[in-house]
């Protein structure tokens, strides 16, 4: 799923070379225009040298999701302020790869590596050449390789493809199922169009079961212009690709996410163009419904307010009733970003995975609180403690 008009839209201009140029220029001068004013909390900027933090540019402050000993990914980490950012809070435990396409911010944000990694006391961090929408493929080694068999023909360009594939499959930039976290920066909405499904789905396959992504970005409240989109100017400036404020969260569903959630939203615009508002917001989203649905006898009590919620994989919850769900649903609601709104009910009787049978997870079933006790559960239990209800309590 694309924004709806960029999607119908031709664009006359090469989208990632505008966008490249743009960003090269950043990295020599800075670009007021490219950045959208952002607060970082704590005290993680002390160490940064100013350049870095003069030439980054962003929309948001997704670093502060981030815990200790994560392998985080920064998609165009650019010139590396958030990468830093994250190395102080993952730690020596942790790891942080920043991918970036552009030559420039990766030479500025690898500048500093050495001594900032003095300072912390540890070196935690790697700038890497690749596409956010193509995590598969390490562009340093493509040029390698380019440099020792130009392309002269149309059979070096099918040459070409397959050492590409060969890299994807055997080399990968970012290997499947090895990263805790992806951050990324005003950047999603720089990719073009026909690229961005891709790009939700590369995020998702670097995740490891259970991981996240943490994405700040530009949307907008109606979809771009053929105006808006047609200006190169406007697209390397994180407006002409926004997406549609309901389209973005929609494109991490698609890509397989749950518990999609918008941490942060821009209250006022950052801008408004032909009258389409355009602000900021981070949002978080997770990736773990893999897996098969078995029956161990658990339910979840869902404690309002509203009166019913649905989640993303058509589960209906009614306010405070125990409602049935498999091993593996009862282990997401139990997780951020469901936990603080749950009350797991688990079986009084283990059932071991090897012995749980398929669950149906298209019925929205109470639970029957016998069979979550279990059928030979006759236990009286009479509480005589007078201490219960002594003056000072509060019955």
């Amino acid at each position: 799923m694309t924004p709806a008009k960029s999607a119908n839209t031709a664009v006359n201009y090469d989208i990632e070379n505008e966008v490249l140029e743009r960003y090269k220029a950043g990295a020599k001068d800075v670009q007021p225009s490219l950045c959208c004013p952002t607060s970082y909390n704590g005290n993680y900027l002390e160490i940064l040298p100013s350049e870095i933090i003069e030439k980054d540019y962003g929309c948001g402050d997704p670093t502060q999701y981030i815990n200790s000993g994560e392998v985080v990914v920064d998609l165009g980490s650019g010139a590396g302020k958030n990468c830093y950012i994250i190395a102080q809070k993952v730690g020596k435990d942790g790891r942080v790869i920043g991918v970036d396409f552009n030559d420039d911010m990766l030479a500025l944000s690898r500048k500093y590596q050495d001594e900032i990694a003095d300072k912390l006391g540890y070196k935690n961090t790697e700038f890497v050449k690749g596409k956010i929408q193509d995590l598969g493929l390490n562009l340093a080694m493509v040029q390698t390789w380019l440099n020792d068999n130009p392309i002269t023909s149309i059979e070096d360009v099918s040459r070409f493809e397959a050492m590409c594939d060969r890299l994807r499959q055997n080399q990968p930039l970012i290997p499947d199922a090895t990263v805790d976290v992806v951050v990324s920066n005003c950047v999603l909405n720089l990719v073009k169009s026909q690229d961005k499904v891709k790009l939700f789905s590369e995020i998702y396959r670097v995740l490891k079961v259970g991981g996240r992504a943490v994405i700040s970005d530009i949307v907008c409240d109606e979809p771009p212009t053929e105006t808006i989109i047609n200006d190169p100017e406007l697209w390397s400036g994180c407006i002409a690709g926004a997406f549609q404020e309901h389209e973005f969260l929609q494109m991490f569903e698609n890509a397989g996410f749950y518990g999609v959630e918008i941490l942060t939203r821009q209250t006022e615009p950052w801008q408004v163009i032909d009258g389409i508002e355009f602000r900021s917001v981070t949002v978080c989203a997770y990736k773990g419904k893999e897996g098969p649905c078995l029956e161990r006898h658990q339910a979840v009590i869902y404690k309002g307010p509203w009166k019913q919620v649905v989640d993303d994989d058509g589960h209906t919850l009614y306010r405070g009733q125990p409602m049935a769900v498999c091993d593996k649903t009862f282990n997401i609601y139990t997780r951020s970003p469901y936990s603080d709104d749950i009350i797991p009910i688990p079986p009084y009787q283990n059932i071991d995975l090897k012995d749980a049978k398929e669950f149906d997870c298209r019925q929205n079933a109470i639970r029957d609180p016998k069979l979550t006790k279990g059928e030979n559960y006759h236990v009286t239990n009479i509480n005589n403690d007078e201490s219960c209800c002594s003056p000072s309590s509060c019955c």
